[in-house]
């Protein structure tokens, strides 16, 4: 596949109907996140919201359903920054559900004050590396049982920029920046489903 077909396609490839399958999208209360959720409802598809602030996700979710006219969207209140909430989440959610097609990892957060976790990890590293890793591997058991599974990454373009620090991930060595702060590990452009963005949803 050419760069220029990864960054175009048919409007027509969307023309598809996604009943029976299930989504969970992080950070889907507003930004990319929400209009993935919207866009998924409308086709037909199961969306499980996964956001931090409860009354936003709701506000959300009721927008959705009365715009795409699909009660299949369901609302889980997870802060990602949480590490040890994100695995029991998810542990759950593999427990109650019997399967699950798409996760899209979208929320993230650029926090330009280093501050810890209720475990003691810096938040810019716990939100957008290792909140990620720990989600999507709990859940590959169960994205493993549907038909053509799919995980989406979705990152800031900073993370073309700013290679993940091995040997600092806690931010402790010299001053701390958030705006270069710890996103996703860099790979080569263009990297395996990952998709240039401008905003963070939460």
């Amino acid at each position: 596949m050419t760069l220029s077909q990864k960054w175009y396609f048919e409007a027509k490839d969307l023309d598809l109907s996604v009943v029976g399958r299930s989504f969970m999208i992080t950070g889907a209360n507003r930004g990319i996140g929400r209009a993935a959720a919207l866009a998924i409802a409308k086709k037909g598809g199961t969306v499980h919201m996964v956001c931090r602030d409860r009354d936003r996700a709701e506000e959300a979710r009721a927008a959705i359903v009365h715009e795409s006219g699909n009660t299949e969207v369901f609302v889980h209140v997870v802060d990602l920054s949480q590490t040890g909430r994100v695995w029991q989440f998810a542990q759950d959610f593999v427990k109650q559900h019997s399967s699950l097609s798409v996760l899209i990892n979208n929320a993230g957060c650029m926090l330009h004050q280093r501050e810890l976790n209720a475990e003691g990890l810096e938040k810019n590293f716990a939100t957008n590396t290792l909140g990620v890793y720990v989600l999507t591997q709990s859940l590959i058991p169960l994205l493993q049982k549907s038909r053509d599974p799919r995980v989406i990454t979705v990152s800031s373009g900073a993370m073309l920029v700013q290679r993940l620090q091995s040997d600092d991930l806690q931010s402790q060595k010299g001053p701390f920046d958030g705006t270069v702060g710890r996103f996703l590990p860099t790979c080569p452009w263009p990297g395996p489903a990952v998709l240039p963005r401008t905003s963070r949803a939460s």
